[in-house]
């Protein structure tokens, strides 16, 4: 005769012993603020990776649109004048001096974020880097017109009154042929926008929730 197909209950010791697996191990969670790192895309330090906090709010510009953005530009910016207004990990910053940018100046409120720029800005070297722990709003109010070449302005996500405000101190630091690079959350649009008065979106792209945008001043001819 077959045996029946129903298995027995089994006694709780013995469903014990067959059960005696090892429990699973918990997830090991990495400190708050451990570091992780950037790399660099091209220039003279293409590849170096440069360590980064994981701080609330530190959005590193991704690898895919900082090289859509230096391809934007030429690739080098030999001898131009650079300004990172809300630097954060530095990755727009480093990536224009590792181009040839003559000098690059980070801004960054967080001591702890402005101490590990200053550590990979001492890294690699860097004498053209300078490191500004300032609010970013004040700091800009006192520039003088037409300081930089180039200025990257990427804001601490979804706050649009403090875009707005930083496009108005920014646009008049930017020299009458240079580039102003704007990530958000949503289209940059100069006609809807007072401070980009005479401006226009020359290059713009999305990479997930973030729009990006290089904006230069309208031929007046």
């Amino acid at each position: 005769m077959a045996r029946s197909s129903i298995l027995r209950p089994q006694s709780a010791k013995s469903a014990a012993k067959h059960d005696a697996r090892p429990a699973p191990k918990a997830a090991v969670k990495a400190p708050v603020n451990a570091p992780h790192s950037i790399r660099i895309i091209g220039g003279e330090w293409k590849r170096t990776p440069l360590p980064v906090l994981n701080l609330d709010g530190l959005r590193p510009t991704p690898d895919r649109v900082r090289e859509t953005l230096f391809n934007w530009l030429g690739q080098q910016l030999d001898g131009l004048r650079c300004l990172d207004l809300f630097a954060g990990s530095g990755a727009l910053g480093f990536e224009a001096a590792s181009r040839g940018a003559a000098r690059v100046v980070m801004v960054e409120r967080n001591a702890r974020a402005a101490a590990q720029l200053r550590a990979n800005q001492a890294r690699l070297g860097a004498k053209m880097i300078e490191i500004a722990e300032a609010d970013a709003l004040r700091l800009a109010a006192n520039l003088a017109p037409g300081s930089f070449d180039v200025v990257f302005l990427d804001p601490p996500f979804g706050d649009e009154a403090l875009l707005t405000r930083s496009l108005e101190l920014v646009a008049p630091i930017v020299a009458a042929d240079g580039w102003l690079y704007v990530e958000s959350g949503g289209p940059v649009d100069p006609a809807s926008t007072p401070a980009l008065a005479g401006w226009s979106v020359v290059r713009e792209g999305k990479a997930g929730a973030v729009r990006y945008h290089l904006l230069q001043r309208e031929n007046e001819e």
